[in-house]
């Protein structure tokens, strides 16, 4: 077994040399079939035009369908998806790139423990889709989970053009979203803004400018939190979009602004940020949409 599966099979977060020694070996080096086994070949053209980011790629992204994707372990677990670090690189040449790859759970583990009230505003236009999406069987989970993997990636898609700053989204491949990696180039990830203790006024500002504009567009996050807000190099990625909710659709969307302020304005006067009030940003947000 090659190394750098045994490593990914240890739930390694980083790229070490072994993985650095293959990803720059000449194409030989790997089987004549296919890539080592564990990998697999860059699922960039399974994808359709409408499946894959905003344009223009981002000269960093690899987009060459002889590049083949490596696992390097799990960066983070949840009740609805887990997210892999995987590489995505040609073999023999210097062209790799890291990626956050979000896979929704199979309908048998699935636990969305907090879909209906975000669920409330999504519905299909085939009726049986929709009683099995309420009744919760195995292929309404299913279609639950699509939907979910669909709404973070439309979401992503949308704010990335926006200038909102979001993780840079790649591609969607049924109920997997493969997205830009936030952290640093040998793979540990960026801190969440729970751990983050400097810097904290400028993060505040960056925070209320991305959430006005959220709220300008009709839109709440949902669910955010300083858990679900990295930072990296000083500035603020959001992450954990797929219960973006439409609050001018949605019969609760007043009630899903006023909690993301909440949340975010309550952590930071905590930290003694001076101006982060609750509700002078739930104000804010409302004005915004228009409320």
């Amino acid at each position: 077994m090659p190394k750098h599966s045994q490593h990914r099979r240890r739930g390694k977060h980083a790229l070490d040399a072994d993985d650095i020694a293959w990803l720059e070996s000449t194409p030989e080096t790997a089987s004549d079939d296919g890539p080592p086994e564990g990998d697999r070949w860059s699922t960039w053209d399974q994808s359709t035009p409408t499946e894959k980011g905003p344009r223009p790629y981002p000269d960093w992204l690899v987009t060459e369908l002889a590049a083949v994707d490596t696992e390097h372990g799990i960066l983070k677990t949840g009740k609805e998806a887990d997210v892999h670090l995987i590489s995505r690189g040609v073999p023999g040449t210097d062209r790799v790139c890291l990626l956050a790859a979000k896979r929704y759970r199979s309908a048998e583990h699935r636990l969305f423990h907090r879909d209906s009230g975000y669920l409330e505003g999504r519905t299909t236009r085939e009726s049986r889709t929709n009683r099995a999406m309420a009744n919760r069987t195995a292929f309404g989970k299913q279609m639950i989970a699509t939907q979910w993997a669909v709404a973070e990636f439309g979401a992503l898609c949308r704010l990335w053009e926006l200038g909102v700053p979001v993780p840079y989204p790649v591609q969607i491949l049924g109920t997997e979203i493969l997205q830009e990696f936030v952290g640093t180039p040998d793979g540990y990830a960026a801190p969440r803004l729970a751990q983050v203790s400097e810097g904290l006024d400028d993060l505040w500002k960056q925070l209320v400018e991305a959430m006005v504009t959220l709220a300008g567009e009709g839109l709440a996050h949902g669910d955010l939190s300083p858990y679900n807000v990295l930072v990296r190099d000083g500035r603020l990625v959001i992450i954990d979009l797929p219960q973006i909710v439409d609050v001018v659709a949605h019969p609760a969307g007043p009630s899903f602004l006023d909690r993301d302020a909440r949340n975010m304005a309550t952590w930071f006067a905590a930290k003694g940020v001076a101006g982060a009030d609750p509700e002078t940003l739930a104000a804010l947000l409302r004005r915004e949409a228009r409320m």
